[in-house]
């Protein structure tokens, strides 16, 4: 039975941490992205995000957060949320669902412990800024 249930794989979709200038905290912080590169309009987005991992020897996780978007149309970029720099040493994990057509897709995306940081930057798609990518 579980032979007959097809899970569709996610293509062209994924996140992306940019770092930007805040004049709240006036200095850069780095802010979670979802990039929908791919030809297709997704809809009934949710993100749910939280970080884990160990800080001097001690379990730590962060609250669940959750973001949904109505819509993120195709080759279209949206910001999710800001990554506070305490859990950059914590792995950041993002569990995505969305639609495509009838079909729900589903992915997490792992940002590792101390990944996010100037050293591991490329160009983020459409965004066409330096940031880290997770695919």
């Amino acid at each position: 039975m579980k032979a007959d249930i097809i899970i569709p794989e996610v293509e062209n979709v994924f996140l992306a941490a940019v770092q930007e200038w805040s004049d709240d905290f006036m200095e850069k912080v780095w802010y979670a992205y979802l990039i929908n590169d791919s030809d297709f309009l997704i809809e009934s987005v949710m993100v749910v995000s939280k970080a884990f991992g160990t800080i001097d020897g001690e379990m730590k996780k962060t609250s669940l957060l959750r973001h949904a978007f109505v819509e993120v149309p195709a080759v279209s970029v949206v910001k999710i949320e800001m990554i506070e720099k305490s859990v950059l040493t914590l792995n950041n994990e993002f569990m995505l669902t969305f639609f495509i057509g009838d079909k729900l897709y589903d992915k997490k995306f792992i940002f590792k412990a101390n990944f996010i940081n100037e050293t591991e930057v490329e160009e983020v798609p459409i965004l066409f800024v330096d940031g880290v990518i997770v695919r």
